[in-house]
Order: structure tokens, then C-alpha cells, then sequence
């Protein structure tokens, strides 16, 4: 005679961990990006097309999007520079280096912008040895691009060094047995498993600049049409109560990131998928 042996989960039962799931979701999320779409749902189109395509509201989507990619784009490269030296290699004040990767994390947004200001203005550290060149980086387009390239730093180290650590050097022993020089067993075996997760880190740096407003506004110098990103203006349309302005560029920056997410998830999708090939 045989029993069935019943299996125990230390979690709840499927039905009451879904529900507290979508509970949970839809009190953090969902209701408030619903609240968010019911308010400028309040305009006409017409109404929301000219608050949405004013021209000062369109500088401020170049400066956003095109600075938070650039960013991204940047923290991919060094990022996997960072993460390649902390794993690959042992020095004095590794654990220092390390540390001092999460330091966008723990940092107030407000107490790194002023900090980048004072470090890259005319007359700062960094900034000083630019000055005689003609470049200036505080209070211009440029120092948006530093800002949301230190915030974003972390993301694409912290994705990858695991992914780094898990791989193991027989692969690469193999490929130079094999008579592969290092650009090739970089980019042949490498590159190819370091690619989802640094797509990974790349969307949210990508993401996290999107939505960047404490540490940009010390930094930036604020010009309309120049140096004024969205979230400031999303912050000067509420403190002028045009809530419903102010709804419906969160709504076309929401949508603009969810859009471009999707893109990189399929992206990560077809790498995981072309790497299961191979």
C-alpha cells in the first residue's frame, strides 16, 4: 500500500501569494500611474497635444532622453571596465573601490549634485583645468550628462560582476589552447555571455537618468530651452498648479519609457535566446 506524500511549501498556497502580489502592486504601482492617466484624461487633446509638444516642453525631452541614453551608453562601457577589474584582478584598496561603487546609492541626490557643481564648475577642481579650453561642464547640457552618468554607474557594475564572477576560466584557457587570441575569446565567448546582463544594467541606467531630478538641478543652471530637463519641468508646471499640465508629461515620459524598456527586454530576450543557440 503506498501513500502519497504531500509536499510542503514554506510559502502560502499560489492563490494567496498572487493575491497579496497584485494587492501589493496595484497600491504601489498600478493606482498611482492610474491616477496619473485619470487626471490628464481631465484635458481635451488638443489641450494635452499643446501641453505635451510646447516648444520648451520638447527641448526638455531632448535633453532628457538624449542625455539619460548617452549616459547609459557611457556606464555600459565603463561599467564593464569596473566590473572586469574588480573581479578579474586583486590590488590594495580593492574592497575600498568596491565600495566606494554603491556610494550613487547611499548618496543624497542633493548632496552629489552639489558636489558635482562645485567639483566641475569654472572655478573647481575638475572643472578649472577645462576652463582655459573653452569647455565649460557645470550649469550646461554637459553637466547633465555627468550627473546622470554618476548615478547610473552602479546598475551596470552591480548586474555584471556576478555574471563575471560565475564564468569560469577553463573557457578561456580552452579558447587559447585552441590558438584564439584575447580579442577573439574576448568577443567570441566573453561578449556574448556578458551581453544580457549588460543589457540589463544599460536599461536601468537608462531608466534611473529618466527619472533624475535631485542630483541635475544643482548642476544643470535650469535655462529653458538649454539646460532644463523634464522632471524640472514637471516640478515647475505643479508649483504653478497646472496639475493637469504636469500629469500629462508624465504620462508621455512614462510611455516613452515603457516603450524603450520593452525594446531592451527584447533585446535581452533575443540574446539569452541567440547564446541557447549557440
Amino acid at each position: 500500500m503506498t501513500f502519497a506524500v504531500r509536499r510542503h511549501s514554506v510559502l502560502p498556497g499560489f492563490g494567496i501569494a498572487l493575491g497579496f502580489t497584485l494587492l501589493y502592486l496595484s497600491l504601489i504601482v498600478l493606482i498611482p500611474l492610474s491616477a496619473t492617466f485619470l487626471k490628464t484624461f481631465s484635458l481635451t487633446w488638443d489641450a494635452f497635444w499643446t501641453a505635451v509638444t510646447a516648444p520648451r516642453v520638447l527641448a526638455s525631452y531632448r535633453l532628457t532622453f538624449g542625455a539619460s541614453f548617452l549616459a547609459a551608453l557611457i556606464n555600459a562601457v565603463f561599467g564593464l571596465l569596473v566590473a572586469w577589474v574588480l573581479v578579474r584582478y586583486r590590488f590594495p584598496g580593492k574592497r575600498v573601490i568596491d565600495a566606494f561603487v554603491d556610494l550613487p546609492f547611499a548618496l543624497p541626490t542633493a548632496v552629489a549634485g552639489i558636489a558635482l557643481a562645485a567639483v566641475y564648475s569654472a572655478n573647481g577642481w575638475i572643472g578649472s583645468l577645462f576652463a582655459p579650453y573653452g569647455i565649460k561642464i557645470a550649469f550646461t547640457p554637459l553637466g547633465v550628462l555627468v550627473a546622470l552618468t554618476f548615478i547610473g554607474l552602479p546598475f551596470v557594475v552591480r548586474t555584471v560582476q556576478p555574471v563575471l564572477e560565475d564564468l569560469e576560466p577553463e573557457l578561456e584557457e580552452a579558447a587559447a589552447t585552441l590558438g584564439a587570441t584575447r580579442l577573439q575569446t574576448f568577443t567570441k565567448i566573453l561578449f556574448p555571455t556578458l551581453l544580457p546582463a549588460l543589457l540589463t544594467g544599460f536599461a536601468l541606467s537608462f531608466a534611473r537618468a529618466i527619472g533624475e531630478y535631485g542630483s541635475v538641478i544643482f548642476i544643470a543652471g535650469n535655462l529653458p530651452m538649454v539646460s532644463e530637463i523634464t522632471p524640472l519641468l514637471i516640478i515647475t508646471k505643479l508649483e504653478q498648479y497646472d496639475y493637469a499640465g504636469a500629469t500629462a508629461l508624465a504620462v508621455v515620459m512614462l510611455l516613452i519609457s515603457f516603450m524603450l524598456l520593452l525594446i531592451i527586454n527584447l533585446l535581452q530576450w533575443w540574446a539569452r535566446r541567440r547564446r541557447a543557440a549557440v
